[in-house]
C-alpha cells in the first residue's frame, strides 16, 4: 500500500484551512484518512502552521512519500531536514499573542475613571415637561384673528398705463362733482 502524507482540505468557500494527513494514496482527498499530524491555515497573517515532528519523522521513516505542498510545509517546520540529516532553517513566523478582551475594557474603563469629570460640549435638550409648559403659553391663538389686510398691490410695470397714485382720472372727479351737487341741499349750493 502507498502511503502519502498530503493535505486534507475543510472550511468554507474563499476561507480554506487544512490537515496534514497520513492517507493511502488511492483514497479521495477529503476521504478516509490514517492519521492526522497537523495544521495548516494560509489565510491567518502569518500562516499558522502545526505539525507533530515525532510522528512526521515515524512515518517519513516508513516510506510515506510527502506531496508538494505538504514538502514545502515540512521544511518551513524543519522536519524535512530533520529526517535527511541537513542542517535546520531559520524559526517560523509567529502570530503576535492576542490581548483578552477582558483586559482592554478593564484599561479603556480605567482611563475613563481617571480624566478629569468636564461640561458637556452640546447643550442639553430641554426635557418634555419643560418644553409642555413653556409651549403652550407662547403658543396659544389670539382671541380675535387678526383683521383681514388687503394683499399689497403688486408694483405696476412701466409698460402698463395707469394713472399716478396721487391724481384720480378726470371723469371720476367730475362724477364726484356731480354727485356733490345733487345731493346737497338748495341753500349750501348758494353758499
Amino acid at each position: 500500500m502507498a502511503v502519502k502524507i498530503r493535505l486534507k482540505r475543510m472550511g468554507k468557500i474563499r476561507a480554506p484551512y487544512y490537515r496534514i494527513v497520513v492517507a493511502d494514496s488511492r483514497t479521495k482527498r477529503d476521504g478516509r484518512v490514517i492519521e492526522q499530524i497537523g495544521k495548516y491555515h494560509p489565510k491567518s497573517d502569518p500562516s499558522f502552521i502545526e505539525v507533530d515532528s515525532d510522528r512526521a519523522q515515524y512515518w517519513l521513516g516508513v516510506g510515506a512519500q510527502p506531496s508538494e505542498p505538504v514538502a514545502a510545509i515540512l521544511k518551513l517546520t524543519g522536519d524535512w531536514q530533520k529526517y535527511r540529516g541537513e542542517p535546520a532553517p531559520a524559526p517560523l513566523l509567529e502570530a503576535r499573542a492576542r490581548r483578552d478582551k477582558s483586559d482592554i475594557f478593564n484599561e479603556a474603563l480605567q482611563e475613563a475613571h481617571n480624566e478629569p469629570r468636564s461640561e458637556a460640549v452640546t447643550p442639553r435638550r430641554a426635557t418634555k415637561k419643560a418644553t409642555a409648559t413653556a409651549a403652550p403659553a407662547e403658543t396659544e391663538p389670539a382671541a380675535t384673528p387678526p383683521a383681514a389686510t388687503p394683499p399689497a398691490a403688486a408694483p405696476a410695470e412701466p409698460d402698463a398705463v395707469s394713472p399716478p397714485a396721487d391724481e384720480t382720472p378726470a371723469g371720476v372727479e367730475e362724477a364726484v362733482a356731480g354727485a356733490e351737487t345733487i345731493g346737497d341741499p338748495p341753500a349750501a349750493r348758494d353758499g
